[in-house]
C-alpha cells in the first residue's frame, strides 16, 4: 500500500496523507475514522483549520494504534514567536488529546509587510519548535509556504534543518524554484491543494493520461506529484474518493507524460502568496 519515505532527521513518514482542511465535525470525524481504517497513516490538520478536536476523535474511534499514525498540525501566523508558539502548540496538543505530536509545521512565514523583523520572528517561532523537539513533544519540525528567502534567514540561527516544506503544489502551479531548493537541503516536498482545487478535473491533458491508463484524473495527478518527489495530502470526505486516492501505487507515468503534466498552463493557483498575507497585525 503506501510506502514510506525518511526525513532529514531519521524519521519515516507515508508517501501519500489524508487532509482535513474545511472538514466539519460529524463529517470530519468520520472521515478521518475511515482514512485510517483503509490504510492512510499521514493526517494534516492546523490550528487554523479550527478542528484538531475533530480529528483526535477520529484517530481515537479508528482503533488504529497511536505508534502508526504520523500526526501533523502547525502553528498559525497570527501565532508566531516563541512563547506565542509554546502557547499554540498546548493549545492545539490538547484539542488534539495527544501526548505528542509527529510534525509540526510554521504554516506561514513572518513578512516584512507584518512584521518590523521577520526574520527574528520566525527564528523565535522556530527555536521553540526546537526546544519542543528535543523535549519529546514534537518528533519532526518543518516549514509551509517558505520561499528560498524564508529559508536563508532561518537556517542563519537554525539548529534542525527543517523536514518538510508543505507548499502549493498540483499540475499548473508547482513552484519548481522552491521545489529544487528544498531538494538541495533535503527537505521533502508535501503538495497542498493537490488537485488545484479541482480544476484537474477539466483538463484534457489530464484526461487523456487518465484514459491511457485506466485510471482517474484525481489518481493521475496524485501519481505526478509523488514522480516529481512530493508528497500530496488530497482531501475528501466522500469515502469512494478516499479509496481512489489510495490506488496510485500500481502504475507509473512515462517520461513523456511527466514532463507534459509538469508544463501545464497556470491552472487553480489559489492566489496565496507568503509574503502578501494581508494585514492581521503588525508587530514591532
Amino acid at each position: 500500500m503506501i510506502k514510506n519515505i525518511t526525513l532529514n532527521d531519521g524519521n519515516k513518514i507515508p508517501q501519500l496523507g489524508f487532509g482535513t482542511y474545511k472538514a466539519s465535525e460529524e463529517e470530519g470525524i468520520e472521515s478521518v475514522k475511515f482514512a485510517l481504517q483503509n490504510g492512510y497513516r499521514l493526517l494534516d490538520t492546523a490550528a487554523k483549520y479550527g478542528n484538531e478536536e475533530t480529528v483526535g476523535k477520529g484517530i481515537i474511534e479508528s482503533g488504529i494504534p497511536r505508534e502508526e499514525i504520523v500526526l501533523t498540525t502547525k502553528v498559525w501566523r497570527e501565532n508566531l514567536g516563541y512563547d506565542n508558539t509554546k502557547k499554540a502548540f498546548q493549545e492545539s496538543l490538547d484539542k488534539l488529546k495527544l501526548d505528542y505530536i509527529d510534525l509540526y509545521l510554521i504554516h506561514w512565514p513572518a513578512n516584512a509587510k507584518n512584521f518590523d523583523n521577520w526574520q527574528k520572528t520566525n527564528a523565535e517561532t522556530w527555536l521553540a519548535m526546537e526546544e519542543l523537539q528535543s523535549e519529546g513533544k514534537i518528533k519532526s519540525i518543518g516549514v509551509s509556504n517558505f520561499w528560498k528567502e524564508h529559508l536563508d534567514a532561518l537556517l542563519q540561527s537554525a539548529k534542525v534543518v527543517p523536514a518538510v516544506n508543505q507548499i502549493e503544489f498540483h499540475p499548473g502551479y508547482w513552484q519548481p524554484e522552491v521545489t529544487e531548493f528544498s531538494n538541495d537541503l533535503s527537505i521533502v516536498i508535501e503538495a497542498w491543494s493537490p488537485l488545484a482545487r479541482g480544476k484537474v478535473f477539466k483538463n484534457e491533458t489530464l484526461k487523456n493520461i487518465a484514459e491511457s491508463h485506466g485510471k482517474s484524473v484525481s489518481q493521475v495527478t496524485l501519481r505526478w506529484i509523488i514522480e516529481m518527489g512530493a508528497l500530496p495530502i488530497p482531501k475528501s470526505t466522500t469515502n469512494d474518493r478516499i479509496l481512489e486516492n489510495l490506488e496510485i501505487f500500481d502504475f507509473k507515468l512515462s517520461t513523456e507524460e511527466i514532463s507534459e503534466i509538469s508544463h501545464l498552463p497556470q491552472m487553480g493557483f489559489s492566489g496565496e502568496l507568503p509574503n502578501e498575507w494581508p494585514d492581521v497585525l503588525k508587530v514591532d
